[in-house]
């Protein structure tokens, strides 16, 4: 029901009822009215403000009035509106303009940061070769790096002539008997030795415990990542050496932690020995830090070396089929040998712990062992699938451990020139080093890990997954007290007790 005023009739905004008439009238108006008279303007009683009786109600609404009612006003109406969304599209123009300028610096400064972090790692690449080719200073004193006197085999490297392989010069009766008494006195004390363990040789408990005592990346250039290879001086096992990808040899101190030579060269002092794809072999002097002898006994890439028990000889093998053995102190190769029969490449090689016999492993899975003073070939071990990757001789003289790429180490008995024991690994698992211990009491795996087991019961004692990548060698400290292992990773690790 509409409420409507009695005084204006017209729908009040603030409607109130007259207890004396009950007529509702617009509160402004019967106020007005009230003063001005004292009475109810529908019935002339009296009445006053107070008594006024206000009424709950709905505001009202007016309704809009029409403003379009013409055509020059609804002309006015859309050109104002047509104005307003000019402004509106002008504005959003200049939103748009202000956001692109915003997005190009922005994208600008992204581009001018990618520059420099590109620039900066290439810094840091150059900066960490640096490094590492600085490190050797820390450990010697400039005056180790003057220039050794000029020796006859180092000119060699200069005339075209001495690129081709040396001729050889044959084994005198002199070199025979120095092999035959060196294994004939290698041969007693073995057998004074007996079985009994070495004094301070760490136990199995001990190799169950080793963790990774320290790791080194800084050795060999970040540009052309990886070691390959990895030997330990056996008179003083803090001393390794490491072979890299980036072609130099490093001599490393493990207890300094210190470089103490990089030998670079492959494109009666402490002396190490390298063999490389570039067909040579080298002999170094730590000290000097320079290329004493270049033996070239190959006409292919050169896959494996091994000193003899005399120290004067070096044995070698090659793609070229060949194995050479060499004389130390002339870089003349006294004798060098190929199987008529077989035309595989070879692919290591290692000499027995006696010096008179030697193994060599096969692009064609065939384990060969040669007798040193008749230059034959005397047994052959097939079982293998895939080239030959590594062969390491026991120091008892009875067992050859071989690896190739099937993913097991074959065990083998030279009294009985049989395989009596076959280490079965993970699938897929590459075996690129095997090393048994000073002692003959473990075996040392390398390759897609680090493995250490027991011999004789041949039980696994320890794995180490530290590297990153393929680990290429591994090696046994003193009284077996450490492992170090060498990796594609460019790292340098060592494993003992925490």
């Amino acid at each position: 029901m509409a409420l409507c005023c009695a005084i204006s009739n017209e729908v009040p905004e603030q409607p109130v009822i007259s207890p004396v008439s009950g007529h509702v009238y617009e509160k402004r108006l019967i106020e007005k009215y009230i003063k001005e008279n004292g009475v109810d303007p529908m019935n002339g009683e009296s009445v006053a403000v107070e008594t006024l009786i206000e009424i709950k109600a709905n505001p009202l609404v007016k309704p809009r009035p029409a403003s379009a009612t013409s055509i020059p006003a609804i002309l006015k109406v859309l050109q104002d509106e047509w104005d307003a969304q000019m402004l509106h599209s002008f504005t959003l123009r200049q939103q748009l303009q202000t956001a692109r300028q915003e997005l190009s610096h922005a994208l600008y400064q992204h581009d001018a940061a990618c520059r420099v972090i590109a620039r900066l790692t290439k810094e840091v690449t150059a900066a960490r070769e640096a490094l590492a080719t600085l490190k050797p200073q820390t450990g010697i004193t400039p005056g180790n790096y003057a220039a050794p006197a000029p020796q006859p085999s180092i000119g060699a490297e200069a005339g075209p002539e001495a690129a081709e392989p040396m001729e050889e010069a044959g084994m005198s009766d002199e070199v025979l008997q120095k092999l035959q008494d060196k294994a004939t006195l290698l041969t007693a004390e073995r057998k004074k030795r007996g079985k009994t363990v070495p004094e301070g040789l760490a136990t199995v408990e001990d190799i169950k415990q080793y963790r990774q005592l320290a790791s080194h990346t800084g050795l060999h250039s970040a540009s052309v990542p990886g070691i390959l290879s990895l030997d330990i001086c056996l008179k003083d096992t803090a001393k390794i050496v490491t072979g890299g990808n980036d072609k130099n040899a490093v001599v490393f101190n493990k207890d300094t932690e210190q470089v103490m030579a990089i030998l670079k060269g492959h494109s009666k002092k402490e002396l190490v020995f390298t063999a490389s794809p570039d067909c040579t072999i080298r002999v170094w002097g730590v000290q000097t830090a320079q290329c004493a002898q270049i033996i070239r006994a190959h006409d292919a890439p050169v896959t494996g070396i091994s000193l003899h028990a005399t120290g004067d000889y070096l044995l070698s093998s090659s793609t070229d089929t060949h194995w050479a053995f060499s004389d130390l102190r002339t870089g003349r190769v006294l004798t060098k040998v190929n199987d008529p029969q077989s035309q595989h490449a070879l692919t290591c090689a290692q000499f027995h712990p006696d010096g008179l016999i030697f193994g060599t492993g096969t692009e064609d899975s065939m384990i060969k062992i040669w007798d040193l003073k008749e230059r034959a070939n005397v047994a052959n071990f097939p079982g293998h699938q895939g080239p030959i990757t590594s062969i390491a001789f026991s120091e008892n003289g009875y067992y050859l451990a071989t690896s190739a790429e099937d993913s097991v180490v074959k065990l083998w008995d030279l009294r009985k020139l049989k395989n009596f024991k076959t280490l079965t690994l993970d699938d897929k698992y590459e075996v690129r080093s095997l090393c048994f211990d000073q002692s003959g009491t473990y075996l040392a795996v390398a390759g897609s890990d680090i493995r250490v087991y027991l011999c004789k019961q041949w039980q696994e004692l320890g794995v180490f997954n530290d590297h990153t990548a393929m680990a290429t060698g591994v090696r046994f400290g003193h009284n077996s007290t450490f492992v170090s292992s060498v990796s594609m990773d460019r790292s340098v690790k060592f494993f003992g007790m925490s």
